[in-house]
């Protein structure tokens, strides 16, 4: 069997523009999410993770000078610039060429280009790039990538699936390198979206926590390298793709099932086909959105796998729910936990809220981690789990 490596990672959130800085962030305790005070994404205050527009026009602006001059960030959406640096930024850093017949990039969102759909906010550009698909031709004619890319849009498992996938294909023989890339920004349609139904929070989220009172929103991009030639990646330790499951639990078209049954599911197959046991599992990176249904749906699948002891958190509570790039950039982190054998707190836990005593981090702890457990939820009752391992 083919052993899939992950190559190389970059992450942009409202705590920064790489996933190194985005772990001194998180180690040092600091929040991304804070009280937007009302006025074109939404008419009162709401709490939100908004990335440095400043800073990433300044970089882009700064990448364009260097590569491609001719060219304006005016040219660009919001969310293509977030693309473009998170995916130069694992280029530089990997040996994979994106230019290779033998590579592949994989899409992950949830709504795309949804800003187009404000009038005039970009009057340069082509309003067809609101669809997925054109989003995603787009990146891969920017970049020169000789393949039809793949998009996967499948609510708010979209990332961690992109990878799952990614594995898939590279395994099957039909690519040797995926790039896998996931993002989605914060708009009125996607705040309002969630309003309607009455699941923002009104201060930053507290997933698994008794408190716990919904979701906070954060927009982002992630980037992930797989290769099957670990000779060409910029991460030193051999961490594979082990094992991998989707499921819909078919429940309901936007709660999950109260039972877990899915996401048990999805965990119980992602195990089997890592060839592992529950003891094996030294950490769980959790969807945690803070919602009521999803964090005690997610602590009954977690209880009935047999994982209750192992270590848990939830990142979103530093930088919001991410949507379509939420899978990406919390495996990135789940990667770095194993790179430096270091967990980091579930930000916004103090008091358990769930019928199922599962071990939430509260505090940052030095651990070995040799495999690792992440797990993803979304509307209409999707799930999957995903195993890394090292080798």
């Amino acid at each position: 069997m083919v052993d899939v490596f992950i190559g190389a990672d970059n992450t942009i959130t409202s705590l920064g523009f790489s996933t190194a800085g985005l772990v001194e962030q998180i180690k040092a305790n600091q929040i991304g999410i804070s009280i937007y005070p009302g006025g074109n994404l939404y008419p009162t205050p709401v709490p939100l993770s908004l990335v440095d527009n400043r800073q990433l026009q300044d970089l882009f602006r700064q990448y364009l000078g260097e590569t491609q001059p001719g060219l304006q960030p005016g040219s660009f959406t919001h969310l293509e610039m977030l693309h473009i640096l998170s995916i130069s930024d694992v280029l530089k850093s990997s040996g994979v060429n994106i230019k290779d017949p033998r590579t592949l990039i994989i899409l992950s969102t949830t709504k795309g280009n949804i800003d187009l759909l404000e009038k005039d906010s970009y009057p340069v550009i082509e309003p067809d790039r609101i669809y997925l698909w054109k989003l995603a031709e787009f990146l891969q004619h920017f970049f020169g990538n000789p393949n039809k890319p793949l998009v996967v849009s499948n609510a708010c498992i979209s990332g961690v699936l992109a990878i799952l996938i990614g594995s898939r294909l590279i395994k099957a023989g039909m690519y040797d390198h995926i790039i896998a890339t996931g993002g989605d920004i914060v708009s009125e349609f996607v705040v309002s979206g969630f309003q309607s139904f009455q699941s923002l929070s009104p201060a930053p989220c507290k997933p698994f926590d008794a408190a716990r009172d919904g979701l906070s929103l954060g927009e982002g991009c992630g980037t992930m390298v797989l290769s099957r030639d670990h000779s060409l990646c910029a991460i030193p330790e051999k961490i594979i793709v082990a094992g991998g499951s989707c499921s819909n639990d078919a429940h309901h078209i936007s709660g999950p099932s109260r039972t877990g049954e899915g996401l048990y599911l999805a965990i119980c197959r992602a195990l089997k086909e890592a060839a592992l046991d529950p003891p094996d599992i030294d950490y769980i990176s959790a969807h945690g959105t803070a919602t009521d249904y999803n964090d005690e749906m997610e602590a009954k699948a977690l209880s009935r796998a047999a994982l209750e002891p192992v270590p848990v958190n939830s990142f979103k509570g530093y930088f919001g729910h991410t949507l379509g790039a939420a899978g990406i950039i919390e495996s990135a982190l789940a990667i770095e936990s194993m790179r430096n054998n270091e967990l980091f707190r579930s930000a916004g836990f103090e008091n358990p809220g769930t019928s199922k005593n599962i071990n939430v981090l509260t505090d940052h702890i030095a651990k070995e981690v040799n495999h690792c457990l992440k797990t993803a939820s979304g509307f209409g009752g999707c799930n999957a789990a995903i195993v890394f391992k090292k080798i």
